[in-house]
C-alpha cells in the first residue's frame, strides 16, 4: 500500500502566492512594530495652539471640531 503522501513529491506554489503572503507578513510586522512604538512613547495631543491637552479635560472622540 502506497502512503497518501509522499515526501519526495512537492506540491508546487505559485509565485504570486508567495509574494502576497511576504507582503501580508510584512504589513503586519509594521502594524504591531507602529503599535508597540507608539505606547512606548506615550503621546500627548496638543490643540490647536500646539499646547498639550489636559487628559481629563478632553473631550470624547466623537469626530467633531
Amino acid at each position: 500500500m502506497k502512503p497518501l503522501a509522499e515526501p519526495s513529491i512537492r506540491k508546487r506554489v505559485a509565485p504570486l502566492t508567495v509574494l502576497l503572503g511576504v507582503v501580508f507578513v510584512v504589513f503586519c510586522g509594521i502594524l504591531v512594530f507602529v503599535y508597540v512604538a507608539t505606547k512606548r512613547i506615550n503621546p500627548a495631543m496638543l490643540d490647536q495652539q500646539g499646547k498639550p491637552l489636559d487628559q481629563s479635560s478632553a473631550p470624547a472622540a466623537s469626530g467633531a471640531h
